[in-house]
């Protein structure tokens, strides 16, 4: 794992070399270095975990190319192999690096379908100065890039790209939008209208004197409609464990300890307890909360479930509770994050991962990715019984609508999880099914988001709904469950679940690995119908009837549980003062971008039990955070 970046056509490239090296060292603690020609520069920001040792440093150079390289490439030993036996080739180091490098001299853009991995890699040619970049096929390292005249430049962080002089920091509407709709930023675009993500699974050639140029290498398959009939429950349960296993195996390839994020939940539950197969020593990590906070917003029983685990499994299990000051914390996650990221679940990764690191682990193998591809999301069911509420008779269901809007979300300052589930179905239960499942994940509809936003932003929403309608649509037609779990694989997991794990544990300089987010997994997974994701009313069915295998059923069958924080209850107490200075109506008139008095009624109605807006005023703080440390 590693930090990147690289520069063409700046009078400074050198200089922005060694800046970026400052800017990520958290990326590579280990070793930065750079390399140019008089053409480009390329910085590499390094932390060792395959191959320790200095020979393979980056940039690496070999042949007549130029490598820099973030990620890792699991399945490195089989091509390293089928690269002494077909080609003779003779390898200086024992590392992934030089096998990508390899990889890319003998087959060019073809090498990237044999990769087996998370990635994102430049190489420069410096003979015909050709430079080729690339990153993985679901998004799950980083890359950002922007074209200033004639001039390109890259990198793994955005907050490295703003500190060229010429970067143009004018606002992208569209994303604004997406921020304050999802709590993320959707798609291939970023704050900034000149800067953008080299979208997954695509490649860019930059040749001397041509504009780059992108392609797709690869891209999912629907087949759910041939394996209806054909895919019987058992195959597809025994296919998911045997591609999960190999998965896990190939992850922990390091030259260092891995560890294991361990919730008490399915997911990291069956991470860890395949990862104890190739470690008899694992160590597992896990998060809780303080019982004042507990007090004031009902949290899962996890630590509980997470220390029956590591009994049973003989763990070497490690507890850190969360009890950082989230005022504190809150403008230093801002500043990690690059994008204004209104899901806490950012400051629990990242101190989970610096509680880690502390104790001498580089790496950390998570469980995400198994919600979106096996239909794990509580919305998922929702949708489902969406679908069978619109078939009520109408005037049953404005009465259940009536009763469920008087309801308060919050009694005696407690929260009430219920109300809060019930008033969120009411607000999509009866929309188009597309529009359903979009809305049941947004936090403002379109008259919210105009009375929000003091200018005219339907043109911004009209992009931002397009894009989900376009997605969900795009595959699997006449299979609700699998099409949900496709629009989550490319908008929810890499805008979010991915953003927020790669830039909060590389801040903290660990590497988290997503055993799940396989290529092999998925390609599997998708395969399978939604009748078997979702059945007798059980999320996740084939994923658990394969973790029967090796987990106990209480862990299997317990309530869904989220990677959350107390967010209620910071916005309740620690967060208030902050909340009345940051959206003050003097600092929000100033910023100019929203209506005071729609924030202000927010607040009030979230105070006053009658709303629950945490989400929606913890995002909005985060916005402005986020135009202070990247705008003025």
């Amino acid at each position: 794992m590693c930090g990147i970046a690289g520069f063409i056509g700046f009078e400074n490239n050198v200089e922005l070399a060694k800046m970026a090296n400052e800017v990520q060292r958290h990326r590579g603690p280990d070793n930065q270095s750079y390399w140019n020609d008089s053409y480009i520069a390329l910085a590499n920001q390094r932390l060792s975990i395959i191959d320790v040792n200095e020979r393979a440093n980056q940039p690496f150079v070999k042949h007549d190319l130029v490598l820099v390289f973030n990620g890792e490439i699991y399945n490195f030993h089989e091509l390293k192999e089928k690269l002494v036996k077909e080609k003779g080739v003779v390898f200086s180091t024992q590392s992934d690096t030089e096998v990508v490098l390899e990889m890319y001299h003998h087959y060019k853009e073809q090498c990237l379908k044999e990769l087996r991995g998370m990635f994102a890699f430049a190489i420069y040619e410096t003979h015909s100065k050709i430079l080729f970049i690339a990153r993985d096929p679901f998004g799950i390292k980083p890359l950002f890039y922007t074209q200033i005249d004639n001039k390109l430049a890259f990198s793994s962080e955005l907050k490295t790209l703003v500190q060229i002089s010429e970067f143009d920091k004018t606002i992208n509407m569209n994303c604004l939008i997406s921020s304050l709709n999802y709590l993320w930023v959707s798609g291939n675009e970023t704050m900034f209208v000149g800067c953008h993500k080299l979208p997954p699974a695509h490649y860019m050639v930059k040749a001397q004197g041509n504009v780059p140029r992108i392609a797709k290498y690869w891209q999912l398959e629907d087949e759910t409609a041939n394996n209806e009939k054909s895919l019987t429950e058992q195959a597809a349960v025994d296919v998911s464990y045997d591609l999960l296993r190999d998965s896990v195996e190939k992850h922990m390839i390091a030259d260092v300890p891995v560890a294991c994020f361990l919730s008490g939940g399915l997911d990291s539950s069956f991470i860890a307890v395949l990862a104890k197969t190739y470690a008899p020593k694992l160590s597992t990590y896990f998060i809780g909360t303080t019982l004042n906070d507990q007090k004031i917003e009902q949290m899962p029983e996890d630590e509980k479930y997470a220390k029956m685990l590591a009994k049973q499994f003989a763990f070497e299990h490690h507890e850190f509770i969360l009890e950082a000051s989230i005022v504190e914390m809150l403008p230093k996650m801002v500043k990690f994050l690059d994008e204004p990221i209104g899901d806490p679940a950012a400051l629990n990764t990242f101190m989970m991962c610096t509680f880690a690191r502390k104790n001498g682990v580089k790496v950390i193998l998570s469980g995400m990715g198994a919600d979106e591809m096996f239909s794990g999301y509580r919305r998922h069911k929702a949708i489902i019984f969406a679908v069978q509420y619109q078939r009520m008779p109408k005037f049953i269901r404005r009465i259940i609508s009536t009763i469920v809007h008087r309801f308060p979300v919050k009694i005696g300052g407690r929260g009430l999880r219920f109300t809060r589930w019930a008033k969120r179905f009411i607000s999509f239960a009866e929309l188009p099914l597309e529009e359903s499942y979009r809305r049941s994940y947004s936090y403002y509809d379109r008259e919210e988001l105009n009375q929000l936003l003091k200018k005219d932003v339907n043109s911004s929403i009209d992009s931002v709904y397009s894009e989900h309608k376009d997605i969900f649509y795009s595959k699997f037609k006449g299979d609700v469950v699998n099409q949900m779990c496709n629009t989550d694989l490319n908008l929810f997991m890499v805008g979010l679940n991915l953003t927020y794990t790669d830039r909060a544990s590389m801040a903290a300089s660990v590497e988290v690995r997503v055993p799940f987010i396989d290529i092999k997994v998925i390609e599997a997974a998708m395969k399978i119908p939604g009748s078997l994701k979702i059945k007798n009313r059980e999320s996740k069915y084939i994923l658990k009837k394969a973790a029967e295998k090796i987990l106990p059923k209480e862990i299997i069958y317990r309530k869904k549980a989220s990677f959350g924080a107390p967010i209620r209850s910071w916005i309740s107490n620690e967060l208030k003062g902050m909340i009345d200075d940051i959206l003050s109506k003097k600092n929000v008139e100033s910023r100019g971008l929203f209506n005071y008095e729609f924030i202000y009624t927010l607040i009030q109605n979230d105070r006053n039990g009658v709303e629950d807006n945490a989400y929606r005023i913890y995002q909005l703080i985060t916005i402005e955070l986020w135009f202070r440390e990247y705008i003025d």
